[in-house]
C-alpha cells in the first residue's frame, strides 16, 4: 500500500475552499462498461483517502444512484478535510422489474433517469443526493451533462430554458446561502461552458476531454475566460477514454487515425524523455493557471497506485517545450517558461 503523499493544493475559483491537485473520479467504481465489486470500489475510494487525495466526485447518473451511496459509504466519518462534488439535472425513478433503458451501466440501481433543470428539480436532486450519500452536505454541485452533445439542438434548447428560468437561480440560493460551497457545470463540450458565463458567475468547471495532452480545443476562449472570471477547471477524462493509456478509443469510440497518429507522435517526444506517455497525460493539464484538479477514474486500488506512479514521475520542462516546438500543443497553450508558439 502506498504512503501518503504530500499533494500540491489549489484554490477553487475565489471560494476558498482548496482540493489536492488530484483527485478521484466515481463513474467507473459504479460499473460504466465494466462492472466494479461493491467491496473493490470502496477500498479504492478508501485507498484514496489514505494516500491524500482530498478531492472526490460522484453523481446520480453514475450506476443510477450506486456511486453515490458507494462515496456515501465510505467517506462517511471522514469528511474534516475532504472536498465532495455530486451533480444536478437527473432525476432518479424506480423501474418496473424486468424493464431496463439503454444505458452503458453494469449491474446499475434499479432506477431510470429523467432530466430536469429547473429550480424545483436542482433543489429535488440535491436532497435526493443527500439522501443516497447518506451525509449532510456536498461541497460542490455542478450542472450535469447540458448541452448539444447530450440532447441534441432542439431537446437543449428547453433543457437549457428550464436552468436560464429557474435552475440557476437554485444554485445561486444554494451556494450564497452557505449551504454549498461552489457551483458549476459537468460536462463534455466546452462550449456551453462559454453559454453559461452568459447566465452569471460561476466557480469552477468539470470538463471531461477537451483539455488534455491530446486536446486544447478548449484554450480559447473558455480556459482564457476562466482565468479572466475568476473560475477553475477540473480536468476530467485526462486520457482521452484511454488512447492516452495504451488503448484504442477515444471520446468513447474507436479513435480515427489521425488521432491515433498524433497520439504516437506525443509518445515519441515522451520516450525521448524517458517518461511514460501516460505519466505526461496525466500531469499535462496542470501546467494551465486554471486548472485547480486532474480527475482520473480507476476501478481498483491497483489502477491508483499505478496512477500514482505515473503523478509522481519526474517530467522535465523540455519535454514540453519539445512538444510546442514540434506543433503538437496548441498556440497559447501554458507550458513551465511560456506558452507554445
Amino acid at each position: 500500500m502506498s504512503s501518503v503523499i504530500t499533494f500540491e493544493k489549489r484554490g477553487v475559483g475565489q471560494t476558498g475552499l482548496e482540493v489536492t491537485t488530484l483527485g478521484l473520479g466515481g463513474a467507473s467504481l459504479a460499473g460504466i462498461f465494466t462492472g466494479v465489486a461493491e467491496e473493490v470500489a470502496r477500498a479504492t475510494i478508501n485507498h484514496a483517502h489514505e494516500v491524500g487525495i482530498t478531492y472526490f466526485d460522484t453523481a446520480p447518473q453514475y450506476g443510477y444512484g450506486r456511486s453515490e451511496h458507494l462515496m456515501g459509504n465510505a467517506l462517511r466519518g471522514k469528511r474534516e478535510g475532504t472536498v465532495l462534488s455530486t451533480k444536478v439535472g437527473r432525476l432518479l425513478k424506480p423501474i418496473k422489474d424486468g424493464w431496463t433503458s439503454p444505458h452503458n451501466w453494469v449491474d446499475p440501481l434499479p432506477f431510470d433517469q429523467v432530466y430536469d433543470y429547473t429550480y424545483d428539480g436542482i433543489m429535488r436532486s440535491f436532497e435526493d443526493s443527500l439522501q443516497r450519500l447518506g451525509l449532510n452536505a456536498v461541497d460542490i454541485l455542478y450542472v450535469h451533462d447540458i448541452g448539444v452533445a447530450t440532447h441534441g439542438e432542439e431537446e437543449n434548447k428547453r433543457l437549457w430554458a428550464q436552468l436560464a428560468g429557474g435552475g440557476y437561480k437554485a444554485l445561486r440560493e444554494l451556494r450564497d446561502g452557505g449551504t454549498v460551497r461552489a457551483i458549476g457545470l459537468g460536462v463534455n463540450e466546452w462550449e456551453v461552458l462559454m453559454d453559461a458565463f452568459a447566465l452569471g458567475d460561476w466557480d469552477v468547471f468539470l470538463l471531461a476531454g477537451r483539455y488534455t495532452l491530446l486536446e486544447q480545443t478548449s484554450l480559447d476562449p473558455f480556459m482564457t475566460t476562466c482565468l479572466k472570471r475568476g473560475a477553475s477547471v477540473v480536468v476530467g477524462g485526462p486520457f482521452n477514454s484511454g488512447i492516452l493509456v495504451g488503448g484504442s478509443t477515444w471520446n468513447y469510440a474507436k479513435a480515427p487515425e489521425d488521432v491515433v497518429k498524433r497520439v504516437n507522435a506525443i509518445e515519441a517526444v515522451c520516450k525521448e524523455f524517458n517518461v511514460p506517455l501516460p505519466a505526461a497525460a496525466l500531469q499535462f493539464p496542470l501546467t494551465h493557471p486554471a486548472v485547480c484538479n486532474v480527475l482520473p477514474g480507476p476501478r481498483t486500488p491497483e489502477e491508483l497506485d499505478g496512477i500514482l506512479a505515473w503523478w509522481r514521475t519526474p517530467i522535465p520542462d523540455a519535454l514540453w517545450t519539445m512538444l510546442a516546438e514540434k506543433g503538437l500543443l496548441a498556440k497559447g497553450t501554458p507550458v513551465p517558461g511560456g506558452v507554445a508558439g
